[in-house]
């Protein structure tokens, strides 16, 4: 329960009332303890505190401590003692023994199976199915572990000594333990040893040569782990050789992480699956989204925890984390249409990775060299999800047709000797319109000048002194922080040749806007301007296609494509 860290909620010093409730408690859990002693454990006026906290798998465990150890926790209203209590108590919980090579795999959070647990001469202590008992080692009487028997003793012998004998609770050198002044279990000798019954001695050395061969729950995990750290090595090894920009293991893995985590929202998360465990989407999603040839490890990132991540992804506004029960995280709300913006990309370019990847993998159809069959990978990314068992195939301008309109829209605007203006959304036009006013009077309306790095303002000034008719700057209906210019008149023709013709005196830079971003202007005009500005449409992606297909950041994928000027 403690093999991991844990989250302390609280930390206060116990009441009078509380301290006698607490002593009554205990004496009613441990009769073998006495009242004498159950006072000299709980004692009046030493200082004692209650620990509220957070295993690292949910349950809430209420802690007391005395001084600088904890001697007792409760959880589910059930009080256990700690290894501090227990080396003043020994005898206080019937104890079994095991080998010294065990605790180590106690410690990591395995239960004791049956095949670890020494028989001693006088036999195993009666115990019932669900009795708290103290599991020392052989040579010392001194408890390192407390658990739960997973069955009587006329069971254990009845099984031959096969399967879990105890699920372990705390143990020595785990992080409850920690918690306290760390000092080790005193040097106490058992009290029974028979050294001439040469059986027993045998059957010791046996098992001794064959402590390898003990099953314990959870060794075969710790096995796996080992095995996919080393695997992880070799992967992040390759990651590090194969990064073309020379990126540290760290900061490849935060990328890793965020790719796996984008993509599991993106193609394996469903609106119907939240609220979603955090664990849950770590184990059964992100996992499984991370690419062939590389392994996940949140350790190895600059986060080391989930729950870090994810509140940098609670800043940035992809998810919403909530604690629903305690102790335990649950993403409750994904923003689905979150845009992810990054450096830029071609049009060709994206097209160049899709066709690599379709060549790479054998996808383009052997039959008609216009269809492309779909693999997983697409399937998540591009098909509905109706559509994912009944669409094989796609002709490739229908499959990058999809890849563009999966994405989100965005535009940039660079303009001489500023930085590029990068916004999300579609690019509107300047839009010209001609209102009828009353008594048969004409005004010009011009909105979305702000896009195009123009001061409405300074246009209508402009304007006053070109039409030589009043102007009016108002707010735009409909549209926040944005304004309009209402020129007297119709002044359709005026305008759209000020836009269109390069400026000299009242604007600040010089600049010409494309009539291809000009609507509701006079016809003829697009063949009046020559050089621009370049302006660009930027699509950014949502999605992992872009890492999928080249093993690239995907978070960083966008689309520019650049306008015909001329």
């Amino acid at each position: 329960m403690f093999a991991k860290a844990f989250r302390v909620k609280s930390n206060t010093a116990i009441k009078g009332s509380d301290r006698r409730k607490l002593r009554a408690d205990v004496t009613a859990a441990f009769p073998t303890l006495g009242t004498d002693r159950a006072s000299e454990l709980i004692p009046g006026k030493e200082e004692l505190n209650v620990v509220k906290l957070y295993a690292h798998k949910g349950d809430a465990v209420t802690v007391y401590t005395r001084g600088a150890n904890p001697i007792l926790f409760e959880l589910e209203k059930n009080l256990y003692p700690t290894v501090y209590t227990l080396w003043s108590y020994p005898d206080l919980l019937p104890t079994f023994t095991t080998w010294p090579l065990v605790l180590e795999k106690l410690a990591g959070g395995a239960d004791l199976m049956l095949p670890g647990v020494v028989v001693p001469p006088t036999g195993l202590p009666p115990v019932q199915q669900g009795d708290l008992c103290a599991i020392a080692l052989v040579g010392n009487r001194a408890p390192v572990a407390i658990g739960v028997a997973a069955m009587s003793t006329a069971q254990m012998l009845a099984s031959g000594l096969k399967g879990k004998g105890f699920s372990v609770l705390h143990t020595y050198q785990d992080h409850l333990w920690k918690s306290g002044d760390k000092s080790t279990p005193p040097a106490i000798a058992p009290l029974a040893v028979n050294p001439t019954d040469s059986s027993e001695e045998k059957v010791g050395l046996d098992l001794q040569g064959n402590l390898s061969s003990l099953t314990l729950e959870g060794e075969e995990e710790t096995r796996k782990l080992h095995h996919s750290e080393a695997s992880e090595d070799n992967s992040s090894g390759a990651l590090s050789q194969n990064s073309s920009d020379g990126k540290p293991l760290q900061e490849q893995m935060d990328e890793l992480l965020q790719q796996c985590f984008l993509h599991a929202l993106k193609s394996r998360v469903k609106k119907a699956d939240l609220p979603l465990l955090t664990s849950t989407l770590l184990g059964s999603h992100m996992f499984s989204c991370c690419p062939e040839g590389q392994q996940l490890d949140i350790k190895k990132s600059s986060y080391k925890k989930l729950s870090k991540f994810l509140q940098h992804m609670q800043q940035e506004q992809i998810v919403q984390v909530k604690e629903l029960s305690k102790g335990v995280e649950s993403i409750v709300t994904v923003d689905w249409r979150h845009p992810r913006k990054g450096s830029t990309l071609e049009g060709s370019e994206v097209r160049r990775i899709i066709v690599d990847y379709a060549k790479r993998n054998n996808l383009v159809d052997a039959d008609n060299k216009n269809l492309v069959k779909l693999d997983p990978i697409l399937c998540d990314c591009l098909l509905e999800k109706n559509e994912q068992h009944v669409v094989m195939k796609l002709p490739w301008d229908c499959l990058l047709t999809r890849c563009f309109q999966t994405m989100q829209p965005a535009y940039q605007v660079t303009f001489p000797g500023q930085e590029p203006i990068l916004k999300k959304g579609k690019l509107c036009p300047i839009d010209i319109t001609l209102a009828q006013k009353s008594y048969n009077k004409k005004v010009t309306v011009v909105r979305n000048l702000e896009t195009y790095g123009l001061d409405p303002c300074s246009v209508a000034a402009i304007l006053q002194q070109r039409c030589q008719a009043s102007t009016i700057v108002s707010p735009a209906p409909g549209a926040k922080d944005s304004l309009q210019v209402q020129i007297q008149g119709n002044q359709i023709h005026h305008l759209g040749q000020l836009l269109l013709g390069r400026w000299k005196d009242e604007v600040r830079a010089e600049a010409r806007i494309p009539c291809s971003t000009i609507h509701g202007g006079p016809r003829g005009l697009h063949h009046s301007f020559q050089s621009v500005s370049w302006i660009s449409l930027m699509v950014t992606s949502q999605f992992c296609l872009h890492a999928a297909l080249s093993g690239l950041d995907y978070r960083s994928w966008s689309v520019k494509i650049l306008p015909e000027l001329s």
